[in-house]
């Protein structure tokens, strides 16, 4: 059974930095892509950033470009959501995915994913 584990969310003041973790188990971790996604109050789920499974290649949405950065570490099943320069917009219940098959997919859509974390809180006052 696959496991996604998200932590690292909290409180922090515009213009802060948070990291968020990603612990997977119950597969090979280092085979598939990983994602992050975002969902905030009202609003529907939106593509974050994506990672393939060599960290070889990024994928980030234009409201985060230049401010996030995914990264994954094969050896401790874990993937990262480094985030920078945080804007009260930035405010979501952050998810982390991973694909659901080893062959490239959009890493942008939601459906590509086959198995999903419990959420972490990020919360970003003004």
């Amino acid at each position: 059974q696959v496991q996604l584990v998200e932590s690292g969310g909290g409180l922090v003041q515009a213009g802060g930095s948070l990291r968020l973790s990603c612990a997977a188990s119950g597969r090979t971790f280092s085979e598939y892509g990983m994602g992050w996604f975002r969902q905030a109050p009202g609003k529907e789920r939106e593509f974050v950033a994506g990672i393939s499974w060599t960290g070889g290649s990024t994928y980030y949405a234009d409201s985060v470009k230049g401010r996030f950065t995914i990264s994954r570490d094969n050896a401790k099943n874990t993937v990262y959501l480094q985030m920078n320069s945080l804007k009260p917009e930035d405010t979501a219940v952050y998810y982390c995915a991973t694909k659901g098959s080893r062959l490239y997919s959009d890493y942008s859509a939601s459906a590509n994913y086959a198995y999903w974390g419990q959420g972490t809180q990020v919360t970003v006052s003004s």
